[in-house]
């Protein structure tokens, strides 16, 4: 594998939160989104999830309670947890994705 130019493969994407897997390490696959101020709505995931924020900021609702990730920060949302984005959400985020589905809320 290659070296990946994150910044470059997040300002690649079509549009905010769709998502480009980068690589996988075992079963999970390394994914980069870019945020774009704009909620998302609440799910849940059968295997927990890793939220690292690259720049900007995540704004969460993990079971109801507010949670903001910062840059160099990052969040484990654990299986079968709902979580949100709340509005305001802005930068560069890797999701470390090991489900095999989304369950929605």
């Amino acid at each position: 594998m290659n070296v990946v130019k994150v910044s470059e493969a997040a300002s690649a994407l079509p549009r905010a939160w769709s998502s480009a897997v980068l690589g996988r390490v075992g079963t999970a696959a390394v994914k980069v989104v870019r945020m774009d101020g704009l909620p998302v709505e609440e799910e849940w995931h059968t295997e927990p999830e890793a939220l690292l924020v690259l720049d900007g900021h995540l704004e969460l609702s993990v079971d109801g309670t507010a949670v903001t990730v910062g840059p160099g920060e990052m969040y484990v949302v654990g299986a079968g947890v709902a979580h949100a984005v709340r509005p305001g959400s802005r930068g560069t985020l890797i999701i470390v994705d090991c489900s095999s589905g989304t369950l929605d809320a």
